[in-house]
């Protein structure tokens, strides 16, 4: 799954560390988010969400895959 949670982190000025605090999770959590490698339950794509106040849909996408 893509995201844009870096791109939307940085426009806020705001550390992996502030937006874990926000999220109530790790920064490594965060980190994780950010480079692919854990896609978010559905509890926590919504909690990202309202933290950004945006819908779901323009945070995270499906990878568009070959075939």
């Amino acid at each position: 799954m893509n995201n844009r949670l870096k791109v939307l982190r940085a426009e806020r000025d705001w550390s992996q560390a502030q937006l874990a605090e926000l999220l109530a999770v790790s920064r490594q959590t965060v980190n994780a988010l950010e480079t692919g490698r854990y896609d978010p339950s559905l509890p926590l794509a919504f909690k990202i969400a309202r933290v950004f106040g945006q819908p779901i849909e323009s945070i995270f996408s499906e990878q568009e895959t070959d075939g």
